[in-house]
């Protein structure tokens, strides 16, 4: 039954931030005094939803989408993430897409296993994968609207401490969150190898084209995106 997953978190109402894309600004409760914000993309294609780090929302979030079209497809970029995932594919009854590996939450069990040249499940996109990373993360590019990459933990952008508690916003703060088109500062730390670097898997996201990113943390950012991200991997890997 639907009530046995985790409940819905609370979250802005879903809005249309490109033709054919929605965006859900949600938040996360880590631990006590802990929430952070989270977020979800919606990509339309011909009345068909892919749903991109999945949140489940409340009952009126629930009949926005619904109304948005009929969500088919289910997907998960990050290795930390998927705690809606079960709920989401469930409730929709959609195709779950993840990388091999299972992450933090290892159910369910993907109907498309994420590679390599995987042909992503709306047109004018693709899956990019990292390389560097101890365990799987990719990010997807949707080559529309002058291109917008969407990333987990990997890829932030903070213009604001909005949906996070106290405690979150003096960590955002004090430990380097709050800069826009960022590098997860703690999913560094968590996926780089011993005596290895990410910076080359950043370089390939930088050989693409896109004007707009968003992440499953902080905010959206429309406009600068490749620019600000290149300033952010000479800061970060210097």
């Amino acid at each position: 039954m639907a009530d046995s997953f985790p409940p819905a978190q609370p979250h802005d109402p879903p809005r249309e931030i490109l033709p054919d894309v929605l965006y859900v600004h949600g938040s996360f409760r880590m631990g006590p005094g802990m929430t952070i914000s989270r977020n979800m993309i919606v990509l339309r294609h011909q009345g068909e939803l892919t749903l991109v780090n999945p949140i489940r929302m409340d009952a009126a979030g629930e009949k926005a989408l619904e109304e948005y079209g009929t969500v088919k497809h289910v997907v998960r970029l990050g290795h930390l993430h998927g705690l809606d995932d079960p709920y989401c594919v469930d409730r929709f009854g959609a195709q779950f897409w993840s990388q091999a590996g299972g992450g933090e939450y290892p159910a369910p069990k993907p109907d498309v296993i994420i590679e390599d040249g995987t042909p992503a499940p709306v047109p004018d996109a693709e899956f990019i994968l990292f390389h560097e990373t101890k365990s799987p993360e990719c990010t997807l590019l949707l080559r529309r609207h002058g291109g917008l990459l969407i990333g987990c933990d990997g890829l932030q952008h903070w213009e604001s401490t909005s949906r996070c508690s106290l405690l979150a916003k003096g960590v955002c703060h004090a430990f380097g969150f709050m800069h826009p088109a960022n590098i997860g500062p703690f999913w560094i730390k968590l996926m780089t190898k011993n005596g290895g670097s990410l910076r080359p898997d950043f370089e390939r996201l930088l050989e693409h084209d896109f004007d707009n990113l968003v992440g499953a943390h902080g905010q959206y950012l429309k406009g600068g995106a490749k620019a600000a991200l290149k300033k952010t991997v000479d800061r970060v890997f210097p």
